[in-house]
């Protein structure tokens, strides 16, 4: 019964109108219903771009896809002249069986096969702009083996069967690179009849299940709207006639979306740096194309949450390095790779942004963080936007401090969408570009219920656990419930000497945790009180690798100390073995300080370095 009303009350949370959404579409396909099923398309065929030079000289290009791949910015993968294999993936060499299938007749987890992202990644069609990217910079001969490619691609993936037709995002992102490579290629106005048809069988496929992708109330509905916007209105130009209305209803569900589920400080509902990431782009390559081809502006609230959304990554990231806390799920996506900076680099993705939705630079100089303007012809401004500062994501759950050379980042429960890590009070530290205390990140979607459990999980983050169990119960792979509700939170208070602020929340089981984090030049000190937990409270911290020794109540690696003093006795002090998941399918061992308790009190840690 009590696990009835935590489902009950999770219900009530995603949104009925979510529900009804994703209890059509599940209805609708299964039993035919849905036009999905009753698509029919005949496969595009080649040539799709011109073998025409448009040169962009002294523009450095990707060199992805020339010899080898990075799937998800981290793996190596060889590739040939020849088009690579589809349907298997590269990282175990397995082959997805039933590639001939509607696609829907497929399940989303294989466990033979392995994460089904791997067989998504090459369809991504990354390498349709790494390809164009070579064609304007050195041999336009390049386009030959694009559409060779392409063709490959067609044939063995016809319309509607097979894994790379599952999933409406995946359909949109290669939308997105195709109409990407026609703006590099100057061939979007006069595409060939190839490429037109190639767009026009997706967003077929994209339409009849948009109010699935919406029900999620995540990156899902902005990238098929933005397909739709996109595809719709290059078709449009074509003269296809259903082009317009596609262009229509991608405009007002991106509309819908951005008003929905970026919030007025830029937060955006996924709770994630890099889904942030995947809808910075997303937004950009729509604005990028409405840009080129002279369409209606966006309204001024999409100008501005987008603005927004913007200055909240560049809050987020450091513009030395490019990284920026590893915080909500990662899945490896990066949209619009017209550069070879690191994977962890978000610095493109920020200037690109700030310099469409505000008409600023995000960074002053010039760097790599530009090429994907001059890529695009977008125009640079002399205008720099003012460094980011301390300040509270109120709406989102996030307070940033910034003092002298460290920047603190403390995650409190503002759960407006569904949360998808038990990371309430998690603390990150990070000190000339260092991660000093880190987030574990998400490793996996689809691997050992070990890991699925562990990265999720409370115990992978810099906060308090309360009796061995999650903040929130688990509902499903993707799903919390009983989503947990900040109690108070304190004002920033910034001095010249310092920063500080505090939130607190009460779980369903009425465990309480309230932390308080001060910053200044030399040391951190956070002050976490606990109560209403039954058995035990264990209190982590996930520290940077190196040699850390336990010394008393504190810990040392010779550089850096951290320390722990408490109002009740310590029935542990240790470091223990945890995992970090920096790039998506990849783990390693970090050290892990782990102080547990049994009777409430406060805990008091400082960190000097």
């Amino acid at each position: 019964m009590k696990a009835l009303l935590i489902k009950i009350r999770t219900a009530r949370q995603l949104g009925i109108a979510n529900l009804a959404r994703v209890l059509s579409y599940r209805i609708g396909v299964k039993t035919g219903l849905n036009p999905v099923r009753r698509l029919i398309s005949s496969t595009a065929s080649a040539p799709f771009f011109r073998e025409s030079l448009v040169e962009r000289k002294g523009l450095p290009y990707s060199a992805q896809w020339n010899t080898e791949l990075h799937y998800f910015g981290r793996w190596p993968c060889p590739i040939s002249e020849e088009p690579p294999s589809w349907h298997i993936n590269p990282l175990n060499g397995v082959k997805l069986p039933g590639a001939e299938l509607e696609w829907w007749r497929i399940p989303d987890f294989d466990v033979a096969v392995g994460d089904i992202k791997c067989v998504w990644e090459a369809s991504r069609f990354d390498w349709v702009l790494a390809y164009a990217q070579r064609a304007c910079s050195t041999d336009s001969s390049v386009i030959c083996r694009l559409n060779m490619w392409l063709q490959d691609w067609c044939a063995e993936n016809p319309p509607y069967r097979g894994p790379n037709w599952k999933c409406g995002q995946e359909a949109s992102i290669r939308v997105l690179h195709l109409a990407m490579a026609a703006l590099l290629l100057d061939q979007a106005r006069l595409p060939l009849q190839g490429v037109q048809d190639l767009v026009e069988l997706h967003l077929k496929r994209i339409e009849p299940t948009l109010g699935y992708a919406m029900a999620q109330d995540n990156n899902h509905g902005t990238s098929e709207a933005a397909a739709l916007f996109v595809g719709g209105s290059w078709l449009a130009n074509c003269g296809v006639r259903a082009g317009l209305r596609w262009q229509r209803l991608g405009r007002k569900w991106l509309e819908n979306r951005v008003a929905r589920l970026i919030e007025n400080d830029g937060s955006f509902s996924q709770y994630s740096i890099n889904y942030h990431r995947v809808l910075l782009d997303t937004l950009s390559m729509a604005e990028v194309w409405r840009l080129k081809h002279g369409l209606v502006p966006f309204s001024s609230a999409f100008l501005h949450r987008a603005q927004a959304a913007s200055r909240w990554l560049a809050t987020m990231v450091n513009s030395s390095t490019g990284d920026a806390p590893n915080i909500g799920a990662n899945d490896g996506a990066r949209l619009l790779p017209l550069t070879d900076t690191a994977y962890r680099d978000f610095r493109p993705s920020v200037q690109l942004a700030t310099v469409l939705f505000s008409g600023e630079r995000a960074y002053s100089g010039t760097g790599e963080w530009d090429l994907p303007l001059h890529w695009l012809n977008v125009d640079i401004p002399e205008e720099v936007a003012s460094t980011p500062d301390s300040r509270l994501f109120d709406d989102g759950g996030y307070a940033v401090l910034k003092q002298g050379r460290c920047f603190v980042l403390l995650r409190y429960p503002r759960f407006r969408f569904r949360p998808s890590q038990a990371d309430a009070l998690h603390l990150d530290l990070w000190r000339d570009g260092a991660c000093l205390l880190g987030d574990a990140g998400s490793y996996s979607y689809n691997t050992a219920v070990r890991w699925l459990s562990y990265f999720p999980g409370t115990a992978s983050h810099n906060t308090v656990q309360f009796d061995g169990r999650d903040q929130m119960p688990r509902l499903s792979r993707f799903l919390f419930g009983d989503w947990l509700r900040t109690s108070a939170v304190e004002p920033l208070k910034s001095q010249v000497q310092s920063q500080e602020c505090g939130a607190s929340y009460t779980d369903a089981r009425g465990a309480t945790h309230r932390r308080h984090v001060a910053v200044n030049d030399n040391h951190l000190t956070i002050t976490d009180e606990l109560s209403g937990f039954i058995k035990t409270a264990v209190l982590r911290w996930r520290l940077q690798p190196g040699e850390w020794v336990v010394q008393g109540e504190s810990i040392t690696d010779g550089k850096q100390r951290l320390s722990v003093n408490g109002s009740m006795r310590f029935l542990r002090f240790e470091l223990v073995q945890g995992w970090q998941s920096l790039h998506y399918l990849e783990k390693n061992e970090v050290p892990v300080l782990e102080v547990e308790v049994d009777t409430a009190g406060v805990l008091t840690t400082e960190y000097y370095w």
